[in-house]
């Protein structure tokens, strides 16, 4: 059995265990469902969530697309209730939680694979800046790149989930010598995160002649600055800087979040990334990455690194 079936039949027990503790415990049912009636919500539920994944498991597609899409309406549904009422936080994550899983298994039942090709796709498809644009132009397509991405990834989502989760009441409460802390831990930890994006950013704009952008790729392999001690600086700077926003926000759901991205592009952008790189510069790239690690900076860093590993792309 395929590992999406083997998910869709873990989905069923859980589904049908859960209803049981819904009707039998009311403590979860007032953390998962809030004023909601369960016997309504179980007339439509018990048949395409807890039954469907049961079918999907058996092999049935069909059922799995049913599962699926009720699982992604149902979490839509109660993201809903749960911000206007402030019941059902505890349900929200489990909803969410089960959407993902929903959605990766479908794939894995209709395609055999998760296409996570479609992640560097349409705009975001890998291509080289313009070799001729100069350091001005990758210099400021650098910089409104950094206010785009930082604006929305280090700004606007992460205020939307601090004030989803104090909605939700999935907020504890804390002492205010450990939210002191945390903030200035926070604000300590962003500034210098900061600077590393920001130092990795100039970095690939003008040793590499392009941006950090997917479309505008740099046409040199940069091993300069940052990239001299680690891989991926700018990942690990942005990753970094997400914890630290949690911290200033004192947001453990931020810090998730945070945390949620890096498995992500860990395991979706960054094979993509480095095949497109091994592609493109071949042995420069296979030296360059048995030398440096990805996550883990090596320590010390070497004063400059050899000539042979910046070249242009291999077209």
């Amino acid at each position: 059995m395929s590992w999406g079936r083997w998910y869709f039949a873990a989905q069923a027990a859980g589904g049908a265990a859960w209803w049981i503790a819904v009707f039998t415990l009311p403590a979860v049912r007032t953390a998962t469902l809030g004023s909601l009636q369960p016997f309504l919500v179980a007339l439509a539920d018990v048949p395409l969530f807890v039954v469907a994944s049961a079918l999907a498991a058996a092999g049935v597609r069909a059922a799995a697309v049913v599962a699926a899409l009720w699982t992604v309406a149902v979490t839509a549904a109660i993201v809903v209730w749960a911000t206007v009422t402030t019941e059902a936080g505890l349900g929200v994550l489990i909803m969410i939680g089960a959407s993902v899983g929903s959605v990766l298994a479908l794939s894995l039942v209709l395609l055999g694979r998760i296409p996570t090709e479609l992640v560097t796709s349409g705009p975001l498809r890998f291509r080289t800046a313009d070799p001729d644009g100069g350091r001005r132009r990758h210099g400021l397509g650098t910089a409104a790149q950094i206010v785009v991405f930082w604006g929305l990834f280090l700004g606007v989502f992460p205020l939307v989930i601090a004030v989803a989760e104090h909605r939700w009441r999935l907020h504890p409460p804390l002492p205010g010598l450990l939210v002191t802390a945390s903030v200035v831990t926070g604000a300590v930890v962003l500034v210098l995160a900061s600077a590393l994006g920001i130092v990795s950013a100039a970095t690939m704009s003008t040793q590499g002649a392009g941006t950090p952008l997917p479309s505008a790729m740099p046409n040199r392999l940069v091993v300069a600055g940052p990239y001299r001690a680690v891989r991926n600086p700018m990942a690990l700077a942005g990753i970094t800087q997400g914890v630290a926003v949690g911290l200033l926000l004192s947001s453990w759901m931020v810090v998730v979040y945070a945390l949620a991205g890096s498995i992500v592009w860990n395991c979706i952008v960054r094979p993509l990334e480095e095949a497109d790189l091994e592609h493109r510069f071949g042995d420069d790239f296979r030296r360059y990455a048995a030398r440096v690690r990805c996550w883990v900076p090596r320590w010390p860093i070497p004063a400059s690194a050899p000539a042979d590993a910046i070249s242009p792309p291999r077209r």
